[in-house]
Parts: C-alpha cells; sequence; structure tokens
C-alpha cells in the first residue's frame, strides 16, 4: 500500500507556470506507475498525464500535451507535474494516483488507479 500527499497547488496567472508535487509512502515507489488527474467544479475528473515505473515513458492528455511535464524521483519517492503556459480551463484540483498493476501500458482511464492522494488546487486567473 501507498500513500500520497500532493503540494505546490496556488493561485497563478494565466501565462504562468507551477509545479505540484506528490510525495508518497513506502519503499516501493518504484513499484508504481504515476498518473495525475484533475477535476473542475462540476465536471468529471480527468486525466492529465502519466509515467511509467522509471520515468523513461510519459502520456500525456491532448489538452496539456507540449505544456505540461511529468517527472519522477524514484530516490525521492516524488512524482511532478511542472505545468507551463498555464490557462484558466487549468483551474482544479489536481490528484495524483498509483497504478500497482504490472501491465506496462500506460492508461488514461481512473479506475486503473489504485491509490489516491486528498488533492491540490491549482487556480488559474484570467
Amino acid at each position: 500500500q501507498v500513500q500520497l500527499v500532493e503540494s505546490g497547488g496556488g493561485l497563478v496567472q494565466a501565462g504562468g507556470s507551477l509545479r505540484v508535487s506528490c510525495a508518497a509512502s513506502g519503499r516501493t515507489f518504484s513499484s508504481y506507475k504515476m498518473g495525475w488527474f484533475r477535476q473542475a467544479p462540476g465536471k468529471e475528473r480527468e486525466f492529465v498525464a502519466a509515467i511509467s515505473w522509471s520515468g523513461g515513458r510519459t502520456y500525456y492528455a491532448d489538452s496539456v500535451k507540449g505544456r505540461f511535464t511529468i517527472s519522477r524521483d524514484n530516490a525521492k519517492n516524488t512524482v511532478y507535474l511542472q505545468m507551463n503556459s498555464l490557462k484558466p480551463e487549468d483551474t482544479a484540483v489536481y490528484y495524483c494516483a498509483a497504478d500497482q498493476t504490472m501491465r506496462p501500458n500506460l492508461t488514461s482511464g481512473s479506475s486503473w488507479y489504485d491509490y489516491w492522494g486528498q488533492g491540490t488546487q491549482v487556480t488559474v486567473s484570467s
């Protein structure tokens, strides 16, 4: 089992940048594929990005491709989401999630993720 704690959210102007982090407990962080999701008020949770066990493969939603970068530091048990060129429509609660399956595929389906953090609010003002 792993516990996830997000941090780094806040208020930023459109066009700005922000990096959110997700710290994981436990000694087996490198055995989880990791993902970021977000949920805006009144909307369903949506996939943002995913990263493989070693960090060598990544997968992004079309809406953030080229603007957001997911990375991980297994020595620090932490996954990051660097967000650049932020838009008001990026405003949401951002959640990290851990996928413990042994499939090599990176997935956007939230049902494949087994553990979730509590979320961190990101607000982008226009």
